[in-house]
């Protein structure tokens, strides 16, 4: 195996950050804000406009159109018929051998999400929150931070997800340098993608390297698993074991689809996590309410996720000809869904621009929708559960820093705080 230069796990992070920060200079909400009022159907690129690339390849020649309405992000997501996710596989599916379950359509898309599915339901996922993920938040990350009574928790926020997802998928949990290192080389596939035509064959060819390292230890693992019997409960185990109607995986085809829930798998809990503590913290009346009672931790999960979702859009391919408020959009075009504009849609959300726990349920996009909707939601809502609530248990008065600067949220796409100082008693 050819391995890549040893990668910095927090570098890896800041890269990826850099790479899909946008323009940072402009209040995105506002723009947001204005484009519903004035342009809820926009014949271009928007998020190419302010910097971004798209993890979706897409072809320049294509012609794209921009949507910032709830109801029409609505109708796209949930419309898998209409509007395709296959081209995903021209982009960061390419890194996958296009075995990556957002780039599949129809039977095959249904067929593999229904095999994969009972892996991620709540029966197994809270088993685990019982014998592995709560455990691993408490004793070996925030007992330890206890005594020193400050922190930035975004360094807490990095590793917790990753160390609790690769223990969840069954990599050996006594060698936590491997599990930074193959993290990392994660985080190097989403750096594939870029802007700039200069770096774009260099990461590109950064992102394959990895995207090869990664599949080759991750293989290494299910062969594993296999030769032992899969008797366990880990995420490999399961999927050896799972089956739908008479079809299960090889090895391969387990491998590739682990290997393509890595990047997403410890970068959205991060950043989720980093957004609902900022939150909470600029807002300690609501931080309050949750400590006193924690049957609202989920519905501020929710609704930080509502409020500032970590990944921004979702792109689509129309499947036919087309309108959308009376814009004729030609079959083959990239429909692009900007999911923080419809998050904050007044028509959809009363006091939209208001972090509010009590908000009455309503689908908001954050784990997108309809037939694609984030397959592992479950798993990082519930590592995040598990870590806020520690938090609270073990971080008496737990608040901002005021001798640090304060977190901010920033990005146009993969949302959050790079840095959250904090001080408790």
């Amino acid at each position: 195996m050819s391995t890549p230069v040893q990668n910095d796990l927090t570098k890896a992070f800041t890269d990826v950050a850099s790479n899909y920060r946008g323009t940072s200079d402009i209040d995105l909400h506002a723009t947001y804000r204005d484009m519903r009022a004035n342009s809820p159907v926009l014949q271009g690129n928007f998020m190419a406009s302010l910097g971004v690339p798209s993890i979706a390849g897409l072809d320049a020649s294509r012609p794209t159109f921009t949507l910032f309405k709830y109801d029409d992000v609505m109708a796209v997501m949930r419309d898998a018929g209409t509007f395709t996710s296959g081209f995903i596989a021209e982009g960061l599916g390419a890194f996958f051998d296009g075995l990556i379950l957002t780039a599949m359509d129809g039977d095959a898309h249904k067929n593999i999400r229904n095999l994969l599915q009972p892996v991620f339901m709540p029966e197994t996922v809270n088993r685990w929150k019982e014998t592995k993920i709560d455990r691993v938040i408490r004793e070996e990350y925030l007992k330890p931070m206890v005594p020193a009574k400050g922190a930035d928790l975004m360094d807490f926020a990095l590793y917790f997800p990753i160390r609790v997802i690769y223990a969840l998928i069954g990599f050996p949990e006594d060698r936590p340098e491997q599990i930074e290192q193959y993290a990392a080389w994660a985080l190097a596939i989403l750096a594939g993608p870029q802007v700039d035509p200069e770096k774009a064959a260099a990461a590109r060819g950064a992102a394959m390297q990895a995207a090869q390292a990664l599949y080759d230890v991750v293989k290494v693992v299910v062969s594993e698993r296999r030769a032992e019997g899969a008797s366990g409960d880990d995420l490999i185990s399961r999927l050896i074991n799972a089956e739908y109607q008479g079809r299960s995986l090889d090895d391969h085809e387990i491998a590739t689809f682990v290997r393509s829930l890595l990047p997403a798998a410890s970068e959205t809990t991060t950043r989720t996590f980093g957004t609902l503590m900022s939150l909470l913290l600029q807002n300690p009346e609501v931080l309050e309410r949750v400590r006193n009672d924690r049957s609202l931790v989920n519905k501020a999960i929710d609704e930080a996720v509502r409020f500032e979702p970590v990944a921004t859009f979702k792109v689509r391919q129309a499947a036919k000809d087309l309108e959308i408020r009376g814009v004729a959009i030609p079959k083959g075009a990239m429909v692009q869904c900007i999911v923080t504009s419809a998050n904050r849609d007044e028509d959809a959300f009363e006091n939209a621009d208001k972090f509010d726990i009590d908000r009455k349920p309503k689908p908001s996009f954050g784990f997108g929708f309809g037939p694609h909707m984030c397959i592992g939601q479950f798993v990082a809502k519930t590592e995040i559960n598990c870590a806020l609530n520690a938090i609270l248990d073990l971080m008496p008065n737990i608040r901002l820093d005021p001798d640090k600067p304060g977190p901010q949220i920033v990005g146009a796409q993969l949302r959050g705080p790079h840095y959250l100082h904090v001080l408790w008693d």
